[in-house]
């Protein structure tokens, strides 16, 4: 294993004893892989009780990704702050406890394909009877009406149909996709954000209420800007590379000892800076040079200017160079470098949590600050059906019923 001692950040302050803002909250979390578990993570990170319900397989993210000393990554940072219940809902059994489950809840999150649930007899109208109150978060590829509702989608249909993939790559290129989830990623954060928004329409109609977040509606929501340019003017964003249609200089730049920096100057003053930083205050005086789409025009002979000057320069003193200026760079960060930066140590971004299979875990920390009331990280993914008694002895059931329900297969 990592000796990571020496790389782990300061100790945080304690919590506050005011309870975390979702606290009191009971999310019934049946979805798979990543958009609608990310949602529930995001919920559990702030308070929120996130009981993950599993196949009796176990959830497919265990089986994805890297694994360290055979245990699976992913799902230790995924499955965070979760407890986890087995339960078989093809049986009659199965179904007939989590509608038991869902009478206590406030939101479920689940993602089959459109029709599942109705066929088990836990549609929303069979649920909600027995929990007016209770929000129902349904994610899919599609959503739940219109022609491709019964597709399989997952994050790379969202890409693809997105236009995401159509606009990233090199101009002389194919379309490419991401090397992670981004549309899971995406349609997680805004299937949080929605599921929020219902449990506050909760507070002013005392009902609950049925959300519908298809992954292509949410990455579409974040490419409504070339989406509309094409409408309004015809004319198609293509694939730039790492330039922009709209500024310039902007670009990842090599430097004298094999680094990569990123350099975006998005209004005239930055790209000023920029321009008398590296030697070539003239460039400034040219006609071209005082908006954003002139000047991408020119990116050639800007590159070529910032180019040259980064490349005689190692990455350090690229970047001191620009903070000193005032000019905006960043660094291409590996996450040797992001694990290792004094400003995300300094911020506590990424947390080192106990696990008892791999001791520690280092991953991201809470995604945003509450001053008074912020959200933590407080154990790594469990053990598959760890919970399951805790969680059902809550309901009633004791280890002679368990023991029949697992004997049966149900658990």
């Amino acid at each position: 294993m990592i000796n990571r001692s020496a790389l782990d950040p300061p100790e945080r302050t304690a919590l506050p004893s005011t309870p975390p803002p979702l606290a009191g909250l009971r999310v019934i979390d049946t979805a798979t892989l990543f958009a609608g578990p990310f949602a529930a993570t995001l919920l559990g990170d702030y308070g929120a009780d996130v009981v993950k319900i599993e196949h009796p397989d176990g959830d497919p993210a265990r089986r994805y990704g890297a694994q360290a000393d055979g245990v699976p990554v992913w799902w230790k940072v995924v499955a965070r702050n979760k407890r986890s219940v087995t339960l078989d809902l093809h049986t009659d059994e199965g179904q007939r406890l989590f509608r038991r489950l869902a009478a206590d809840a406030d939101l479920i999150v689940e993602n089959f394909r459109p029709g599942t649930l109705e066929r088990w007899g836990l549609d929303y109208a069979t649920l909600s009877a027995d929990n007016p109150r209770l929000v129902l978060l349904r994610m899919t590829g599609f959503g739940q009406s219109g022609p491709y509702a019964h597709r399989p989608g997952f994050g790379t249909v969202g890409e693809a149909m997105s236009g995401l993939a159509h606009l990233t790559g090199t101009p002389e290129g194919p379309p490419m996709l991401p090397s992670f989830p981004l549309a899971d990623a995406v349609a997680g954060l805004t299937a949080a954000f929605a599921a929020l928004t219902a449990l506050r329409a909760r507070e002013l109609t005392g009902r609950g209420q049925v959300v519908d977040v298809s992954i292509v509606e949410s990455m579409l929501g974040v490419l409504g800007g070339p989406l509309a340019t094409y409408d309004l003017t015809g004319i198609m964003p293509t694939r730039q590379g790492n330039r922009s249609p709209n500024n310039a200089p902007r670009n990842v730049y090599r430097t004298k000892d094999d680094h990569w920096v990123a350099v975006s100057a998005t209004t005239v003053s930055i790209a000023t800076r920029v321009v008398h930083l590296v030697g070539r205050p003239e460039l400034a005086e040219e006609p071209w040079f005082a908006t954003g789409s002139g000047r991408a025009l020119h990116a050639d002979e800007l590159d070529a200017a910032v180019g040259t000057w980064i490349s005689e320069r190692t990455r350090d003193e690229v970047v001191d160079s620009f903070e000193q200026a005032q000019a905006a760079i960043g660094a291409v960060y590996d996450f040797a470098d992001v694990l290792q930066d004094p400003h995300i140590a300094a911020r506590g971004s990424i947390v080192s949590v106990p696990d008892p299979e791999l001791d520690a875990i280092r991953m991201p920390g809470v995604t945003f600050r509450l001053s008074d009331t912020p959200g933590s990280v407080r154990s790594t993914g469990p053990g598959l059906g760890e919970h399951t008694a805790d969680v059902l002895g809550e309901l009633g059931i004791g280890a002679e019923e368990l023991a029949a329900l697992a004997e049966k297969g149900v658990l």
